[in-house]
């Protein structure tokens, strides 16, 4: 079996993703799990928000144009959330004030659901996903430290 993904977007998802590239350029997500957001998926302009050294890249979402979006989880977090797949989705409401769909009167949400045994198997063998003490190329592909392009 390949590896599952850990995180899909919805078609609504991926749509609001599209037009909140064409608007604002490349983007990245940060699962939150502080106070003030509940644990609210937060949409940024990539280069906006600072990955911790343990944040964790659950992988990419969009697709089209600028479609490579990497999906970051905080450390703790993802220890709760390591046996779930989780989609991203969009609802109608009011998002997180600094999350760029905001303004839209729309918020990411995510919904998960428990990996089965050939996924959870799967993910054993692929090894830990990829740490924020990397860094990303012009691809979104991360890349350690050290080793970056140019």
């Amino acid at each position: 079996m390949t590896t599952p993904p850990r995180i899909l977007a919805s078609p609504a998802a991926e749509a609001l993703i599209a037009r909140l590239v064409a608007a604002h350029g490349p983007l990245m997500f940060h699962q939150s799990g502080g106070c003030c957001d509940g644990s609210a998926p937060m949409c940024f302009v990539r280069g906006e928000f600072r990955v911790g050294g343990r944040d964790v890249l659950l992988g990419h979402v969009g697709s089209g144009p600028g479609a490579a979006t990497p999906v970051w989880i905080g450390a703790a977090q993802f220890e709760y959330w390591r046996h779930t797949k989780i989609t991203l989705d969009v609802v109608p409401g009011r998002g997180a004030g600094m999350s760029l769909e905001a303004p839209a009167g729309l918020r990411f949400i995510v919904r998960s659901r428990v990996f089965d045994e050939a996924e959870t198997a799967a993910l054993l063998a692929a090894g830990e996903p990829p740490r924020g003490d990397c860094a990303e190329d012009a691809t979104s592909a991360p890349v350690a430290k050290g080793l970056e392009p140019g």
